[in-house]
């Protein structure tokens, strides 16, 4: 058996949203398709860790941290350019933002992806693959 660790959630059904992030060409991959007019359609079984860091999983946070961590995903696998971290960070306080979430804590999650999220745009920050008998 293998299996991946690390995972909080699991989408029941597909979720699609329009977004600024305009790759050259389509992409499209397991769980995830984003395409060069900028549509996210991220596949029901997609699954994800939630909000990250110091926080907690508020209603608020959990659509932006689902779309946070798809194109997060699509810049380790390589189908998306360093680049556009700025953008998909922006668009994570964006979604905040429009949930309602408070500016105070809205500063404190951009200070927080900001300052610390680049490791999880790396390739070798991917979860690991792990094979049990």
């Amino acid at each position: 058996m293998k299996y991946r660790s690390g995972y909080k959630y699991q989408l029941a059904e597909a979720y699609v949203i329009d977004t600024d992030i305009t790759p050259p060409y389509d992409i499209s991959t397991e769980y995830i398709d984003l395409y060069a007019d900028g549509r996210l359609v991220i596949r029901n079984g997609y699954a994800w860790d939630g909000p990250s860091g110091p926080t907690v999983d508020t209603k608020n946070f959990m659509t932006p941290s689902l779309v946070h961590d798809a194109l997060y995903q699509l810049m380790r696998q390589g189908h998306l350019s360093g680049v556009w971290r700025y953008f998909i960070d922006k668009l994570l306080i964006d979604m905040c933002k429009e949930r309602k979430m408070c500016g105070v804590r809205r500063w404190w999650v951009n200070l927080g992806v900001r300052w610390f999220a680049g490791f999880a745009a790396k390739e070798e920050n991917a979860k690991k693959v792990i094979e049990v008998v």
